[in-house]
């Protein structure tokens, strides 16, 4: 039976029940986009990509024909825990429960290209990932699990070339040839310089190494995917699901020019490129962010002229978000990756993680590794998910929502043409600088209370769960990472490994060759991880990022708060009282180079009132010290993301004292476990605050301290 009613006559009804106009229930998301309480035929009117079929391009409606039922996407946990055996057991372990692909996660001083021996990285060895300083790590890694028959997926960038070849010869090793790999590395350096900042060399060299990689796995891993492009990182940093899409994929678009540039044919490569999205909260617009992504890429890759339709597609890994997850009322998170799991799925994903509820705030633990796990079996056995090729096809909303998403997105990436393409974007500062905008802005409106988050600013509990974490001793793995990288020091031919070095960095010169190939000679001559990125260093430098501030954004979506405006007047007569600004660094010490949240508290004090400086990434606790004595601060704040604390934080504090410089006031921010609070406390920290701190409360809390400071001098 059909309605003779209208959209008028529903508009009229609703306001009937409402009392008020039905407009009242639309709602701006953070990409500016209005969402309409009601769509309805006409919204897909001039939308035209309805009528496609999955297998087929555009390929919005996936990349193969039968989707998920004909093969469910692949179970690929993302870990790396402290050592090589402890990370070959966990591997061992989860592929006998069901897990159907390997995702290596590795600790920031093997992403910066050091050695666990090395003097900047003491805090860093084994945290947030495993340590692999050379082949024999890389052997143990994959102990008894057979890599002619394992995808692996390796989270890596900046020392993308040591540590692939590692991968390519303890392969040989374990009598698996480079043919016959199969597997990812993500290979994504203009991420990094926008985001996660794990790079070691500037721009351009990094540009030719992403090259070097494509060509060489076109010629030599014909089953081996080259790059992964990766918007999660920019999601995590805070950037909206319309610059996550855009930067992206036009991230992809200048990959493909470099690997053409190096006289490759787009067909020989294409087919083993992949991407990789982050997975939020806001469920159907994920959704229909994985639709768009592949309408777009196809629209990329045609200006390429291809031959095969394969290259024309746009094959991706999901992982939830990892920074939707609160440390309050932790298994609310359990919830939460469901929901972004299921998303992923509908929207059409080749592989998804599914984050561990302890992850805001350390490494999973075997418990909650499981609970993650069993997430997406449940998803595929249990819930009928499997059974209908994209299921969402023909919604009003979520069609009007890919549309949406793909003009708004392709719009963004013509900015970035305008530019010259994305690394000049990049060097020019614009991705970076409108992430930190939109990350400043969230987070406004989380402490505001616009934006609920369950358990940390509304319905939250008076006593909240501790969970049993994952401790990894930091000393005691950085011991045995030394000891064997002595030994195997000690048994290799050291001019058969110095002449391996020559060669890499000469071709990095511009001699003939290939960086991958090179590094590959190498890494069978036992060079570490180190040694191979310092060949490269040689030539290419380091990359130095000169940290910027947002301003204005923060103060702005407070307006004439009350709550603000008197923090605001009252910082203003403390400085009066002390002659000067109160100033506050903000810093980050160690390899950890995520800092949304160091940038986030960077702009809102200096919003509130305070004079910040903004301290450069990868410092050392005494480097830091030096800066804070010099520039006479009164705070320092280190930001930690990356598990570090207990070793640097009280370093930190001895290296203010060896100064004279007891008097400049400690507080850590970041993840950390509240288990954590007692020991830095006792170890000269005066204040720590932890996931999901309201930025004007820790604002409060320091003015406190620095008032109570002057008051017992």
């Amino acid at each position: 039976m059909s309605s003779d009613k209208t959209l008028a006559d529903w508009e009229a009804l609703a306001t009937r029940e409402l009392k008020s106009p039905v407009d009242s229930l639309t709602w701006e998301t953070p990409e500016g986009i209005a969402i309409k309480p009601l769509y309805t035929r006409d919204d897909l009117k001039a939308i035209d990509h309805l009528d496609s079929l999955p297998g087929f391009a555009p390929f919005v409606r996936g990349p193969r024909a039968t989707m998920h039922a004909g093969r469910p996407w692949t179970i690929r946990q993302y870990a790396g825990f402290s050592t090589a055996e402890a990370s070959n057991a966990f591997y061992k372990r989860n592929l006998a429960a069901g897990q159907k692909g390997l995702s290596v996660a590795f600790d920031l001083a093997t992403h910066r290209g050091y050695d666990s021996d090395h003097p900047r990285v003491v805090g860093d060895v084994g945290k947030a990932g495993v340590a692999i300083d050379s082949v024999e790590d890389m052997k143990i890694l994959f102990d008894g699990i057979p890599l002619q028959d394992m995808s692996v997926s390796m989270t890596m960038n900046g020392a993308v070339i040591p540590i692939l070849a590692n991968f390519i010869v303890a392969g040989e090793e374990q009598g698996v040839p480079r043919a016959m790999l199969s597997g990812t590395i993500q290979n994504d350096i203009l991420k990094e310089f926008m985001v996660r900042n794990t790079y070691i060399y500037p721009p351009q060299p990094s540009m030719r190494i992403i090259a070097d990689i494509i060509e060489y796995t076109a010629r030599e891993m014909p089953k081996f995917n080259s790059i992964s492009i990766s918007g999660y990182h920019m999601q995590e940093a805070g950037s909206t699901l319309v610059q996550e899409l855009a930067f992206t994929l036009a991230d992809g678009r200048e990959y493909v020019r470099a690997a053409i540039a190096k006289g490759l044919n787009v067909d020989d490569f294409a087919g083993r490129l992949s991407f990789f999205f982050a997975i939020g909260m806001n469920f159907f617009m994920e959704a229909a962010k994985l639709r768009a992504a592949r309408l777009l890429w196809s629209r990329i890759m045609e200006e390429f002229q291809p031959k095969k339709a394969s290259s024309l597609m746009l094959r991706t890994h999901c992982q939830t978000s990892g920074v939707s997850l609160q440390e309050q009322d932790p298994y609310n998170n359990v919830i939460r990756t469901a929901y972004e799991a299921l998303s992923a799925v509908l929207g059409g994903t080749q592989s998804l993680h599914t984050n561990a509820l302890d992850e805001a705030i350390a490494l999973p633990t075997e418990f909650s590794a499981r609970i993650a796990r069993n997430t997406q079996l449940i998803l595929q056995h249990e819930t009928g998910v499997t059974k209908v090729v994209d299921p969402l096809a023909g919604s009003y909303y979520v069609e009007s929502l890919t549309d949406e998403l793909a003009t708004q997105a392709w719009a963004l990436i013509e900015e970035v043409e305008a530019l010259g393409g994305m690394t000049q974007a990049v060097a020019t500062g614009m991705p970076k600088r409108r992430i930190e905008e939109a990350a400043t802005r969230r987070q406004a409106a989380v402490d505001r209370g616009e934006e609920v988050i369950v358990g940390v600013n509304k319905y939250r509990l008076e006593n909240e769960d501790t969970l049993d974490i994952l401790d990894i001793d930091n000393a005691a793995v950085r011991l045995a990472q030394v000891r064997r990288i002595e030994d195997t020091k000690s048994r290799r031919d050291p001019t058969a490994t110095a002449t391996t070095l020559a060669r890499l960095t000469e071709i990095a010169h511009g001699g003939q060759g290939n960086l991958l190939g090179a590094a590959v000679d190498a890494a069978r001559a036992r060079a570490t991880v180190g040694e191979i990125s310092d060949a490269m260093r040689l030539v290419f430098g380091d990359h130095s990022a000169t940290p910027e501030v947002v301003s204005d954004v923060y103060g702005t979506a407070y307006d004439d708060d009350p709550e603000y405006t008197t923090l605001v007047h009252r910082l203003g007569d403390f400085a009066k009282s002390l002659s000067v600004k109160p100033k506050i660094m903000v810093a980050k010490l160690g390899q950890d180079g995520h800092d949304r949240g160091a940038k986030i508290i960077a702009s809102a004090f200096g919003d509130i009132g305070f004079e910040v400086l903004a301290g450069p990434l990868f410092q050392t606790p005494e480097e830091a010290a030096d800066m804070a004595v010099s520039n006479k601060v009164h705070v320092v704040g280190m930001s930690s993301l990356a598990a570090g604390h207990k070793t640097l934080a009280p370093q930190l504090v001895a290296a203010l004292k060896a100064r004279g410089a007891s008097h400049i006031i400690v507080v850590v921010g970041g993840v950390i476990p509240r288990q954590d609070y007692d020991f830095l406390l006792e170890n000269g920290v005066a204040a720590v605050f932890g996931p999901g701190t309201n930025v004007l409360e820790a604002a409060r809390a320091i003015v406190d301290l620095m008032q109570g400071k002057l008051r017992n001098q």
